[in-house]
């Protein structure tokens, strides 16, 4: 039996080199490379879109569209890992672990948008305590988190590892209308935006996002325990979402880069009941989880693959 063939269009980019490294540490599919030299080339990338069994997507939003719209091949089944398509109704949302049939809704899609890691992150903590009633839909919820600088894409990269960007943290995103609202608000089931403030730090890759609650200003009694047991019903059993331990003492710190490398995701929940505040926070690396190792998640589902 042959090997399923993947391209990837815009493998060059950060996530699309992960995507090609870790693919060609796999023995049981065949990744299919543009020539260096065709890489502008319509008409050869228009080929190889349509000669694969699988094509992933590492573009900026409207070359990701321009790229499906060359695909005439029903047979190519797609993960776009941009966020041109992640809120349209024929795209399945690459977030395996985001429901009970969130997976098998993959495994059966043709199209299939990969979630981002600001939206894996708040998706993760928000979406089963809207699903529970332990937090209203409409309840106003705001969310903040660090990212490594390689979420800005080759140009930050560069400008930190040559030097040029001397910041030690800084926020952007402050119009409010960050790219990835709109399925952060669709897929965790909020009737309104999260009012969102993302910061990059002077670290290449990992992430810390936080979702603070004011216990005392939902409509029904709710504690942290509560929440803890929530999102452990809803993970149990996920092999790459994990949720931390519950009470005690409290870290020291949570340092952004302990998962690089993995596909996992942590989350914490951390309490005062005096106050009757909570604040909950999810951890990932933002190239793992949150990204390549996330398309490769979804690759071996959609190929039914291991």
């Amino acid at each position: 039996m042959s090997k399923p063939k993947i391209f990837i269009d815009g493998e060059h980019g950060t996530t699309g080199l992960l995507i090609r490294d870790l693919l060609r540490e796999r023995g049981d599919i065949e990744v299919v490379s543009i020539a260096p030299d065709k890489r502008k080339d319509t008409g050869e990338r228009k080929r190889l879109l349509n000669s694969v069994d699988l094509a992933i997507l590492c573009l900026p939003d409207d070359a990701a569209r321009e790229s499906v719209a060359m695909i005439e091949n029903p047979e190519v089944r797609v993960i776009d890992a941009s966020s041109a398509h992640r809120v349209l109704p024929d795209w399945a949302f690459g977030f395996p672990e985001m429901t009970a049939s969130q997976e098998r809704r993959i495994a059966e899609s043709r199209r299939v948008s990969n979630p981002g890691c600001w939206s894996t992150c708040f998706i993760a903590l928000a979406r089963p305590l809207v699903d529970a009633g332990l937090l209203p839909a409409s309840h106003a919820v705001s969310t903040w988190g660090v990212s490594g600088y390689s979420g800005g894409g080759r140009q930050m990269v560069e400008e930190f590892e040559r030097g040029e960007n001397k910041s030690t943290i800084f926020s952007y995103g402050l119009k409010l209308n960050h790219k990835h609202l709109p399925e952060m608000q669709k897929y965790s089931g909020l009737l309104h935006a999260p009012l969102f403030t993302p910061s990059v730090g002077a670290f290449r890759q990992g992430m810390l996002v936080h979702v603070p609650v004011h216990l005392w200003s939902l409509p029904k009694t709710v504690s942290g325990q509560q929440i803890y047991d929530c999102l452990s019903a809803h993970y149990a059993g996920k092999q790459h979402v994990n949720v931390m331990l519950f009470g005690g003492d409290p870290p020291a710190e949570l340092n952004p880069e302990a998962l690089n490398g993995t596909n996992q995701m942590e989350l914490f929940v951390f309490e005062n009941a005096k106050n009757q505040q909570a604040v909950l926070i999810a951890r990932l690396d933002n190239l793992g989880k949150g990204a390549g190792r996330a398309a490769l998640q979804n690759v071996g589902l959609m190929l039914g693959l291991q």
